[in-house]
């Protein structure tokens, strides 16, 4: 017999031997549920895959991102088969993991109901409890196509195999095709075969936790001119202890949904007759809206903005002109043919603040230039990601272009990033990170030197603010890099606030020029920065990071006055007056209705403080001062309780 070869392989930074055919579980000593996948030289790999020479192994724990994406990946295979035993007709389309979860779509007569949903997962958790062995092999694409004959989706994606796009890609990837079995762990018998790369954990034992979440339409591979299929969704976690967590976060956010407390609060609607992703804002909406901006003005005042306003409409060469019409024809909305010209709405505001700075010469000591501007851009987004405020058609962007010397450009932001977390942080958020957004290797303008200069410059920006910075590969705008503010909010999600951007490119495209100290002249740098990134979406987040209880600053109505009786409401109409003398929104509820029924109704409003009254409290001079959160203290002095209301609204603390 032929000895065993020992090959060399490299573990925790140690080398080791071991004997051929010795898989990575083996090396790694894993159970498949605290260890799932093993990477090799960077590549994820089964636990049930032969090492070979020279390989650096390290384990993939189930908690870990790329842990959590393969059990949620498996977790997909097992509903796929559940729902093909369930519905013998179903065919099959992609089923990665997303984040928090996976999907898979399917190909049905009648969409799924919610009975249906407990069904398939009815038969998952059978699957899940009879350790089914996840098997990969190799094919050849005329043999995927055989096995595969009664899969028409799956067809298509042979065709695609290695130019898919990254869902896609979990199914065919690049190089051979593989197809993943699932077999009986007692007999070895097949029970269900899907085409995919993998890797996959080893047993459908090693899926510890999991529930499926809904249903609904989704087109094939994501286009409207293809069927519609229809997409189950569900999450799937390392332990049963994560999946609550995250269950009891779904609870709070759904009680937290912009969208519906901005109903409860009469802040703002989205009608019908305007269109999808047009809100309007009503008068408590408005309230906070103009609050915003007046403070983020004031704000931009004092770091030496200069405010500019731009029309809605241009034609159709300024976009030309920008790069927008190559780059960005899809999010924009149809032109308007008007008077033998092509208008759109624009996109952006950056191409009409381009043309105010090369209205007139300028000269390097005008520079930095810092451009600020409340500009409405309209934006054609697909109907199924339009959501609430925080993806609409219509937005406002807090939008601001700084025209600086190159030398300039580092200190400029620098301090623009300080600006915008101080910004930031006195709206209430104080947990960030930040994103670095790099090159997309096809869809860019300029060379290849000025990128790698603004993506460094930014880069060591963004590290001189000792924040957690996360790398966005082929992230950025065609014309330059960026750097996207993340903001956590009160329940520990991640929002997109800021964003700033560095741009060579559209300074040349528009052939701005200032006069330098020598006579020369010179181009400047262009930074682009929105600081909410739209006013729309930083008020939606707002409301969900507050759950509607504004600050005192911000709230639409910051006190009520209760009078205990009818009869102690003229006396609180007197305090009210004082009240708004001091630049205080308040109300006197004078309503039929019972003491007790006003104070549920301002809690249910979410106003911050009410002043309540008896016989007792006038005949002294005072109110009982009671908080949003049920607190009150009694007998407090009308003068020193206004006093205490404005002293909030000036700190601008939370109640």
């Amino acid at each position: 017999m032929s000895a065993v070869p020992e090959l060399r392989i490299t573990l925790a930074g140690a080398e080791r031997v071991v004997a051929g055919g010795t898989t990575y579980g083996e090396v790694l000593g894993a159970d498949g549920r605290s260890v799932v996948a093993a990477r090799v030289d960077g590549e994820l790999k089964d636990l049930a895959a032969p090492v070979a020479a020279g390989d650096v192994i390290e384990p993939v724990e189930a908690g870990s991102a790329d842990g959590r994406a393969i059990i949620r990946h498996s977790t997909a295979h097992v509903m796929a088969q559940a729902v093909q035993e369930i519905f013998p007709e179903a065919k099959l389309g992609i089923g990665p993991p997303v984040e928090n979860g996976f999907y898979y779509d399917f190909d049905v007569t009648a969409p799924f109901t919610p009975d249906d949903l407990k069904r398939v997962e009815k038969r998952m958790r059978e699957i899940v409890k009879q350790g089914q062995l996840f098997s990969r092999r190799p094919v050849s694409d005329d043999d995927a196509r055989q096995e595969l004959a009664a899969e028409p989706y799956k067809l298509e994606l042979i065709g695609l195999k290695g130019g898919a796009a990254d869902e896609e890609s979990v199914e065919v990837g690049a190089g051979q095709l593989t197809i993943y079995d699932n077999l009986d762990a007692k007999t070895g018998e097949l029970c269900w075969k899907d085409l995919c790369r993998g890797p996959h954990v080893p047993s459908t034992r090693s899926i510890p936790a999991f529930k499926l979440m809904r249903s609904g339409g989704a087109y094939w591979r994501g286009s409207e001119k293809n069927p519609q299929l229809q997409r189950i969704y569900g999450t799937a976690w390392e332990s049963r202890e994560k999946q609550d967590e995250y269950l009891h976060l779904l609870e709070e956010a759904e009680k937290r949904d912009h969208r519906k407390l901005g109903a409860e609060l009469d802040l703002f609607s989205f009608p019908d007759e305007l269109g999808s992703g047009l809100p309007v804002f009503h008068p408590k909406g408005g309230v906070i809206r103009k609050l915003m901006e007046d403070y983020s003005r004031r704000r931009h005042t004092e770091a030496g903005y200069s405010f500019v306003n731009t029309p809605h409409i241009t034609k159709d060469n300024l976009y030309k002109v920008s790069g927008h019409l190559d780059w960005y024809a899809d999010g924009m909305f149809p032109p308007m043919e008007l008077e033998g010209a092509k208008y759109y709405l624009k996109p952006m505001n950056c191409p009409m603040h381009n043309l105010i700075f090369r209205a007139r010469g300028r000269s390097y000591r005008e520079l930095p230039l810092r451009m600020f501007e409340f500009g409405t851009v309209y934006r054609y987004e697909k109907s199924g990601v339009i959501h609430g405020l925080t993806r609409v058609r219509g937005l406002t962007q807090d939008d601001a272009h700084i025209y600086c010397t190159r030398e300039q450009m580092r200190e400029e932001l620098a301090s623009l990033l300080r600006f915008v977390l101080d910004l930031l942080r006195d709206y209430g958020l104080n947990d960030f990170y930040l994103e670095l957004s790099t090159k997309d290797p096809v869809k860019f303008v300029g060379s290849d030197e000025d990128w790698e200069e603004a993506t460094q410059t930014l880069r060591e920006v963004a590290e001189s603010e000792n924040l957690e910075l996360v790398l966005d590969p082929g992230g950025a705008a065609f014309y330059g890099p960026k750097i996207s503010v993340q903001a956590r909010d009160a329940i520990g999600r991640s929002w997109q606030m800021s964003t700033i951007q560095l741009d060579f490119n559209l300074p040349q495209r528009f052939e701005l020029e200032y006069q330098s100290a020598d006579g020369s002249r010179q181009r400047p740098v262009m930074i682009h920065r929105a600081l909410f990134g739209s006013i729309e979406r930083f008020f939606g987040v707002l409301v969900e990071h507050y759950a509607g209880a504004f600050p005192p600053w911000l709230a639409p109505v910051q006190a009520v006055c209760i009078p205990i009786a009818e009869a102690h409401a003229p006396y609180l109409q007197d305090v009210a007056k004082k009240a708004r003398e001091r630049g205080v929104r308040i109300e006197v509820d004078a309503s039929d209705d019972r003491m007790q029924k006003k104070i549920r109704n301002a809690q249910k409003a979410k106003v911050p403080f009410m002043l309540l009254a008896g016989d007792e409290d006038i005949a002294n001079g005072a109110v009982s001062f009671r908080f949003r959160n049920g607190e009150q203290k009694n007998g407090v002095p009308v003068d020193r309780a206004i006093d205490e209301i404005v002293d909030a609204i000036e700190r601008r603390v939370q109640v």
